[in-house]
């Protein structure tokens, strides 16, 4: 037995009840070992609810937070870790008291001052102050809390939520949040569901958001800056569609499809699955990208009506229904282009078939549409490949053609209404899809999502 484990029964004695009970508690896993990021998320415990309080200071990039964090154990714990990138730590109490924390690369490990039963639920609060930092992403990408001119342009995927908020980063530990943020007077806040309040206190403003719905980390947002706001119902959702003021005018068309968007997709996916719709249009020139942030999509500059479509069509695919690891991003990107391509075909452009055609007849030397294959992404920097996106709507447009509209959308509004505020893997698609159809899809999806090369 080595020397620490004959230290811990004698203190476990010492300090009462059996050696073989205190033995019991246990430190929870430093990650979920995802095959790309296996650091990220969390083992023992369930997080229910975040409510972060923040207070930014744009001129310098300076955050203040208040994180508390409600969770469930799911084991006996000693000790547990969230996932934290950000500014410098100033308190972490659980349960109202104290604990030891200490910061090993992105993970906080955190030791209450007496174990957690299992089956228990607790309260964690971290406090922290400082110049948080963005992240760069295997593919060269920013991610996380982005400094703007004006403010900040907040988005997650796949690893940036623990730069500036500590957390359970990985999207099967879903939770509700408040996020409240206090910057100066005119600059506007906007995060992801309803607008509660929006509060003056001198020369400051405090807005206040809550999902109520479940969210993956990676979804949640905080941006900042100089935001037009415009609040109204579309398709009888609450509304809050922010735009920065220099990018208003090139956003208007695209933003005013917004309600015809929803309505399309809840025709075809099933209800809408949160209780706020809306967009936010920054101007985050270093970014270049959009993201699916949840319930408000967040665009890096003004977008056009077909990208919003992409984005607001992930509410229902990504947001809802949700990943089960990074490597099955198909089911976000190639649900969301093929749901491009639809929105395309129902304002009077090509149809999804055609649109299918125009890629098939590019040749097997364009490889960077064809490989890597949608379901067999080889590392973190190709999670983001063109062929995921587009060999990927390939493969729902090929599987339409297969087993014909009825089926096809009988599948899609399945799987959104069946895994809602949930997650999901690829092999409980394709059985999805083989009940829905009565067929055997193996061929079919081996062909599109595994083989390398152009399908034949």
């Amino acid at each position: 037995m080595r020397r620490a484990a004959v230290l811990a029964i004698a203190l476990a004695i010492c300090l009462g009840g059996s050696a073989e009970a205190r033995a019991e508690f246990t430190p929870g896993a430093a990650g979920l070992g995802d095959p790309f990021f296996p650091k990220a998320g969390n083992g023992g415990y369930d997080v229910d609810h975040y409510d972060l309080a923040l207070r930014y200071r744009p001129r310098d990039n300076h955050l203040r937070g208040k994180a508390t964090i409600t969770a469930s154990t799911t084991q006996d714990l000693s000790a547990f870790d969230l996932d934290y990138r950000g500014p410098e730590l100033t308190a972490v109490k659980v349960n109202g008291a104290r604990a030891g924390a200490e910061r090993n690369g992105q993970e906080l490990v955190i030791t209450p001052s007496a174990g957690i039963p299992a089956g228990s639920h607790f309260t964690v609060r971290v406090t922290y102050k400082g110049r948080p930092r963005y992240v760069k992403d295997p593919d060269g990408s920013k991610d996380g809390w982005i400094p703007t001119d004006d403010g900040a342009f907040v988005v997650g995927e796949p690893q940036g939520a623990p730069t500036w908020y500590p957390c359970n980063d990985y999207p099967t530990d879903k939770a509700t949040f408040d996020v409240s943020v206090k910057v100066p007077r005119g600059v506007e806040a906007v995060s992801n569901g309803r607008l509660i309040s929006r509060k003056r206190r001198g020369s400051h403003v405090t807005w206040s958001w809550a999902a109520e719905q479940p969210m993956a980390t990676y979804l949640a947002t905080a941006s900042i800056g100089n935001f037009k706001l415009d609040r109204r119902r579309v398709a009888g959702i609450a509304s809050v569609i922010a735009v920065d003021r220099r990018e208003r005018r090139d956003s208007k068309s695209a933003l005013d499809r917004l309600p015809r968007i929803v309505r399309l997709f809840r025709s075809l996916y099933g209800p809408y699955p949160f209780n706020a719709v809306g967009a936010l249009v920054d101007h985050a020139p270093s970014v270049g990208y959009a993201l699916e942030t949840q319930t408000r999509p967040s665009f890096h500059a003004a977008t056009d009506d077909v990208t919003l479509a992409h984005e607001i069509s992930h509410q229902w695919f990504g947001d809802s229904v949700s990943l089960t690891s990074w490597p099955q991003m198909w089911l976000n990107e190639g649900f969301a282009t093929w749901s491009e391509w639809r929105w395309t075909e129902a304002t009077g452009g090509a149809t999804t078939a055609e649109q299918f055609r125009d890629f098939a007849d590019e040749p097997a030397s364009r490889d960077r549409i064809w490989n890597p294959p949608p379901a067999v992404i080889p590392s973190p920097g190709k999670l983001f490949s063109e062929s995921v996106y587009v060999r990927g709507a390939m493969a729902l447009e090929a599987l339409r053609q297969r087993i014909g509209d009825a089926a096809f959308y009988a599948t899609l509004r399945a799987w959104a209404g069946g895994h809602a505020y949930g997650n999901a893997t690829i092999d409980e698609f394709i059985a999805l899809a083989e009940a829905q159809s009565g067929q055997d899809l193996d061929g079919l999806f081996q062909t599109w999502l595994i083989e390398a090369g152009k399908p034949v």
